[in-house]
């Protein structure tokens, strides 16, 4: 039976990876856009040996129109695209917003007046929890009010959502969109052979965490201790990145059943929060590594605590999270050991 093609941006980053793995399990025909500015090219092989199938590539940047309207020329009968293709690091977007903002908002821009071209009208587009703000109230639901953004990542957020609200209303719109509120995926396929893979310095926390425990890094900085949390230290949702990548499944298949609005958005997350260190004693325990940690400043941008309320994604998508966080943490610590034994 011929496979559903979908065209995945960012394929061969942290989630677009797992997410490629996921689509091709379920049946679909994944379609990585890449420009492997932030991801390396071994992800590849990983997919390939994941799968024993390579899936196609193209290394093009999703703000070269002329480039992008060739993939879709050359792969021909495209059913959606799963937009992962963005900057994603909080910090770096303070220290760096201008690049943020162009390549943010340009490349959604292009994506989709290529996609309006080609007749392609179904679309998952990674959103993030950082477009709540500092919310009110927790958890947050996908009617919590969006806030002014912390940082210019979340800002980018919320202007790419406000671009797809827009394009939803218009009169003769045949884009059909999903807007997937991620919070904090986490984790590694159970296979070792894909993981998150961060370039320099790590930005987020657990590919920090598993440095540390293999002695890449002296210590582990906790960006302060003094929010308003039980212990100090900032809490989030975090989920394992193969079930992010799953969530993206069913919403792929929900927009080519034609099922729901022109535009929906979904919390995806596990419901819960931990805080950061009840992350890094999660850790010790699922591994058995003692962590070298210290008490730093906190960062500009960071929102002391922030979780999912999951109930439209489990009455709606038919989704919920199944892994636990010391499961997530685990496949964390074995893809790192992975790498230091490649």
């Amino acid at each position: 039976m011929e496979r559903t093609k979908i065209l995945v941006t960012g394929g061969a980053g942290y989630i677009g990876s797992h997410a490629v793995v996921e689509l091709y399990e379920a049946g679909f025909q994944p379609v990585i856009v890449d420009n492997f500015s932030n991801s390396q090219g071994s992800v590849l092989a990983g997919i390939e040996h994941i799968l024993g199938v390579r899936v196609p590539v193209h290394n093009v940047d999703c703000n070269d129109e002329e480039a992008l309207r060739a993939v879709f020329a050359e792969e021909g009968d495209l059913r959606g695209v799963i937009h992962f293709a963005a900057f994603k690091a909080v910090g770096e977007s303070v220290a760096k917003p201008l690049e943020y903002y162009r390549n943010n908002l340009i490349s959604l821009l292009t994506l989709t007046s290529v996609m309006r071209e080609f007749g392609v009208e179904a679309l998952v587009f990674s959103s993030s929890c950082t477009v709540y703000g500092v919310p009110d109230a927790l958890p947050v639901t996908e009617q919590t009010p969006t806030k002014k953004a912390n940082s210019p990542y979340g800002a980018t957020k919320q202007m790419c959502e406000d671009i797809l609200t827009d394009i939803a209303a218009a009169p003769d719109n045949k884009l059909r969109t999903i807007l997937l509120r991620y919070f904090n995926p986490i984790g590694a396929h159970s296979s070792a052979r894909i993981g998150e893979l961060p370039l320099g310095v790590p930005q987020n926390l657990v590919p920090f965490i598993t440095q540390t425990a293999a002695g890449i890094r002296e210590k582990l900085t906790i960006f302060g201790d003094t929010y308003d949390t039980p212990d100090g230290t900032n809490i989030r949702d975090y989920l394992h990145v193969v079930d992010l990548a799953k969530a993206h499944v069913v919403a792929v298949q929900r927009l080519i059943d034609e099922k729901g609005e022109a535009i929906e958005t979904f919390n995806v997350g596990t419901g819960r929060g931990n805080s950061v260190l009840e992350v890094v004693h999660t850790f010790e325990r699922a591994t058995g590594v003692k962590l070298n940690y210290t008490i730093g400043q906190a960062r500009v941008g960071d929102v002391p605590a922030i979780y999912a309320d999951v109930t439209k994604a489990t009455e709606v998508l038919g989704f919920q999270t199944t892994s636990t966080l010391d499961e997530a943490l685990a496949s964390a610590w074995k893809w790192q050991q992975s790498l230091q034994n490649s």
